[in-house]
């Protein structure tokens, strides 16, 4: 037995549930069904932002947005203009859920926890009359008479238009090649760099301003950013190495995660300037340990840590120091090499960079330039973002533009 609809989204997580709702809202007469393939459904809006859901990123000029994605950048200038983050808090405070600003930017439901975008999702498609199937692996896409048939491994379904938002998920990227779709390799996108080094073993919890660069063995920077970074037991995360993660993902992969960083642990200044100003620290305080007062604002043990790896002694005094070992202090803080071994996943969130060639797409509509009343939204596109909210606002414009899209030709 079949089923019919007017909109199949395939897919149960965040930009299927907003094409869905928005598509329904423009026209309450359509018949709309979500097939997700578990039984669970948002399941990455339930363990963003550490539980909390990171709605959204403060950003709001469309350049300055779109400067974000490492892949898809130039494609969503034009999607921003209509769809942004203050439409996207607009959105959730007309549905009862008012949003903050933190510090960094990142943008939280006031309730500080994910099950809120949840819950308001879930009643809008019981409001709206959403059909929400679960337990519905997509087997086979095809298009018979002109219309859109789709089998799961229990049912078959009839859509005028579909609308694949599955995520990065391997299978349903198979069944678009098999529609003539190229899907770029995926790779992993946001992860954080394991390394195992004395200086930094004791030093978990420790987080400070760097600036980061990858390493070609030739010493020449190939990749570099800016901003907090946080020691942790298996060694370092923080905005300054998630964006490396996030820019370098293809260049990183083929060397299996395996290559030197060189850190800046005072990115305002240059070595030259660090070593002038250790050489001040000699005539102006002479008599004081080394070690034991912190210089440059550092956190306290990582300053003792460098110290120590610069050759120094324990008791050491400015007015004893050797030029030598100013020079190497003044390297260790500025230019201070570590091997990393391999990566690990950012939290829970596992964020690849891959998925349907961005060529192949329609970014006014997001509609396939394949097939016709075929639409994408979200990470089944080769798009992905730093973090801080950006890869659910993707998703929130994404889907925006599809639920116009369709509802504009229906």
């Amino acid at each position: 037995m079949e089923r019919s609809y007017d909109i199949v989204v395939i897919g149960g997580g965040a930009a299927g549930f907003f094409t869905a709702i928005n598509a329904a809202e423009n026209n309450p007469k359509l018949q709309i069904a979500i097939l997700e393939r578990g039984k669970e459904v948002l399941s990455k809006v339930k363990v963003s932002g550490g539980g909390r859901c990171n709605v959204t990123h403060a950003q709001f000029e469309p350049k300055e947005l779109s400067a974000n994605y490492p892949r898809g950048e130039k494609e969503l200038l034009g999607p921003f203009h209509t769809f942004m983050t203050g439409d996207t808090i607009e959105w959730f405070e007309k549905r009862g859920v008012p949003l903050k600003i933190e510090e960094d930017g990142r943008m939280f439901p006031v309730t500080d926890d994910s099950q809120t975008i949840i819950d308001c999702f879930t009643s809008e498609v019981q409001r709206l009359g959403i059909h929400l199937l679960k337990s519905q692996p997509v087997r086979s896409i095809e298009v018979v008479d002109g219309q859109w048939k789709i089998e799961t491994t229990s049912e078959v379904f009839i859509a005028n238009k579909v609308v694949v938002a599955s995520g990065s998920n391997p299978k349903v990227w198979k069944l678009l090649e098999s529609l003539s779709h190229t899907i770029v390799p995926p790779v992993p996108s946001l992860f954080t760099f394991n390394i195992k080094d004395a200086r930094i073993m004791d030093l978990p919890g420790i987080a400070t301003e760097a600036r980061v660069e990858v390493v070609h063995p030739s010493g020449k920077a190939i990749l570099e950013s800016e901003g907090p970074l946080l020691i942790t037991h298996w060694g370092m995360s923080g905005p300054a190495i998630l964006k490396l993660s996030a820019w370098g993902a293809r260049l990183l992969e083929p060397l299996q995660y395996q290559f030197a960083i060189r850190i800046n642990w005072l990115p305002e200044l240059s070595t030259e300037a660090v070593l002038e100003d250790l050489m001040e620290l000699k005539t102006v305080h002479p008599r004081q340990t080394i070690l034991k007062y912190t210089q440059f604002e550092l956190p306290k043990r990582l300053w003792q840590s460098l110290v120590k790896a610069s050759g120094l002694d324990a008791g050491e005094i400015w007015a004893t120091v050797t030029r030598v070992k100013l020079q190497n202090l003044a390297d260790q803080l500025t230019r201070s090499y570590f091997e990393v071994n391999g990566k690990s996943t950012f939290k829970e969130e596992f964020v690849t960079a891959g998925g349907v060639d961005l060529r192949e797409v329609h970014f006014k509509s997001f509609e396939s330039k394949q097939h016709k009343n075929l639409y994408f939204a979200g990470e089944v596109l080769n798009i992905d973002a730093i973090t801080g909210g950006f890869n659910f606002q993707n998703a929130w414009t994404g889907a925006y533009m599809v639920a116009q899209a369709i509802t504009r030709n229906t």
